[in-house]
């Protein structure tokens, strides 16, 4: 029976001890009991969150073929950011979108005996400045989609606070400036616009679901506080309305910039009690960083009590075991 929080730094410093070869194992970590069982052939490997030098990742799109090959994986999807109407430093330019589908089309037809490579994009919501999904999919003949918020719109004042990366002073300016210091307006804001996402652009997957609290570091709330609960089971209810894949998503674990999974334990155990369909992604910005927690988010998963997870195959998604 899970219970309690889980310590994630404790479960870093075990895994690195290990350098993540771990074949058996067991560990206790406040309250949790996690099986790490010889996962190497429980399933098809795959990882369908990834961004190379087309957006903010730091190589051609062939080097990340070539490591997932060397790494047996069954299947691996691109997803690079799509282009926003806005100055930044991580999206695909629009003047190079079609560059970047052709480039990953042609990696699958060179190397389709080797590996299944799908195309895609993960694609920002702001309403009212980005393009819909659709729109995407139509141009580039996406496999699928990934959304997500990256950015977060003021309801009123439409200023946009970042909440990614890696400077969290950044995050707190944003917090203070654009939102008057005002966290429950700040998150409120960021789970609505996420709940709009899926209404409006009905992606199927949706990224790094619980990402606003990353540079939050337990500082402003914490995930264990009612009003935050009750935003996270708002979204949680449209999302099985809707039909999405929640992923889970291992970045923040391995850049350590979080001690938990996207989403964390909680979150995790209220999609599997609402039968909500999960995939593990690495979100990949290196070809060394494809397969990071793989193995260890798969066990996470089979002790809460999910059983399989989603991947994308023959053009549509279907469930996976976890054995």
């Amino acid at each position: 029976m899970l219970g309690g929080k889980i310590n994630y730094t404790k479960l870093w410093i075990i895994l690195r001890i290990f350098n993540y070869k771990l074949r058996y194992s067991t560990l206790q970590s406040s309250g949790y009991f996690i099986n790490f069982m010889n996962f190497t052939n429980f399933m098809n490997l795959f990882n369908f969150h990834t961004h190379t030098s087309y957006c903010d990742g730091n190589s051609e799109p062939e080097a990340y073929v070539k490591k997932a090959i060397e790494l047996d994986y069954h299947s691996l999807g691109f997803s690079g950011h799509a282009p926003i109407p806005l100055e930044n430093g991580f999206a695909i330019k629009e003047e190079n979108l079609l560059d970047y589908c052709d480039a990953i089309r042609k990696l699958g037809e060179k190397y389709k005996d080797q590996i299944h490579i799908h195309l895609a994009l993960e694609i920002d919501y702001i309403p009212g400045i980005t393009k819909d999904f659709n729109d995407f999919s139509k141009l580039c003949l996406l496999d699928y989609t990934i959304g997500s918020v990256h950015l977060v719109i003021h309801p009123e004042n439409k200023q946009l606070w970042f909440i990614d990366g890696g400077n969290i002073a950044h995050y707190d300016n944003g917090l203070q400036q654009i939102f008057n210091g005002d966290i429950r307006l700040a998150v409120k804001a960021y789970y609505h616009q996420i709940n709009q996402m899926i209404t409006s652009q009905n992606p199927d997957m949706i990224g790094h679901l619980d990402k606003i609290k990353m540079n939050n570091k337990n500082r402003f709330f914490t995930q264990y506080e009612k009003w935050y609960k009750d935003l996270v089971s708002e979204t949680i209810t449209i999302i099985k309305e809707q039909g999405s894949i929640v992923e889970v998503n291992t970045r923040g674990l391995y850049k350590k910039r979080s001690e938990e999974l996207f989403p964390g334990i909680p979150v995790l155990k209220e999609l599997f009690q609402q039968k909500i369909p999960v995939t593990i992604s690495a979100d990949a910005h290196k070809p060394e960083e494809l397969n990071l927690y793989f193995y260890e988010t798969a066990a996470i998963l089979k002790e809460i009590g999910f059983q399989t997870v989603m991947v994308f195959d023959n053009g549509k998604w279907k469930e996976e075991a976890i054995c």
